[in-house]
C-alpha cells in the first residue's frame, strides 16, 4: 500500500470532500441537525474558518481555513464524524469496521487539497455552490437550503440568481 502524505501547512486553506460510505445514502440531510451539532461541537472544540460548505445528501463539500500554527485538519474531521456517527442507530458491520471501531457510516478516507491562491479558492467556493445542481438536487443553487451560498448572497458577493458557471462543474474529488 503506498504510503499517502497529506499537505500540513500550519494555518492554510482546504477544500475537501467528505463521503458516506453508502452512496446511496440520505443519511446527512435526513439527519441534519445531528451533522450540524457535530460540526458546531467541532468548530468550538478545535475552531477553524468555515468559507464555503454545502451538504448533499451522500457527502459534503467544506472550505477550511485553521489557526495560525494549526496543520490538525485530520483531527478536526475524526472528531466531526464521530460525533456525528455516535448519534446514528448502530447499523450491521463487518469484521474491519468492528476491529476498527467503525459503525461503516463514512468512507474511511476524504479528499482534501491545499488552496493555492485566490483564484483556485474562488474557483472551489463556486463548485461547492454549484454541486446541488451538478447533482440534479436542484435547479438554482439559492434553492438548495444546505449550503452557506445564502450567505454569499445576503453579503452581496453573489446574486442570488447565480447559477455556476461552465468552470464550476469540473472534478474536484469526488
Amino acid at each position: 500500500m503506498p504510503n499517502y502524505r497529506r499537505s500540513q501547512v500550519p494555518g492554510g486553506t482546504w477544500f475537501f470532500t467528505v463521503t458516506l460510505a453508502d452512496r446511496r445514502s440520505q443519511l446527512l440531510i435526513d439527519e441534519i441537525e445531528w451533522l450540524r451539532h457535530a460540526y458546531g461541537l467541532t468548530q468550538r472544540t478545535r475552531p477553524f474558518q468555515t468559507l464555503a460548505i454545502c451538504i448533499l445528501p451522500d457527502h459534503l463539500h467544506a472550505i477550511w481555513t485553521l489557526l495560525e500554527g494549526d496543520a490538525d485538519y485530520a483531527g478536526r474531521w475524526s472528531l466531526l464524524k464521530s460525533s456525528f456517527s455516535r448519534q446514528i442507530p448502530v447499523t450491521p458491520r463487518n469484521p474491519s469496521q468492528l476491529r476498527k471501531r467503525e459503525k461503516g457510516i463514512w468512507q474511511r478516507r476524504y479528499w482534501e487539497h491545499q488552496i493555492r491562491d485566490e483564484s483556485d479558492l474562488q474557483r472551489h467556493v463556486d463548485y461547492i455552490h454549484y454541486n446541488p445542481i451538478k447533482h440534479g438536487l436542484v435547479d438554482r443553487a439559492a434553492d438548495w437550503p444546505y449550503s452557506r451560498f445564502h450567505r454569499y448572497v445576503e453579503k452581496g458577493l453573489l446574486p442570488s440568481d447565480w447559477a455556476g458557471s461552465a468552470g464550476a462543474g469540473g472534478s474536484f474529488g469526488e
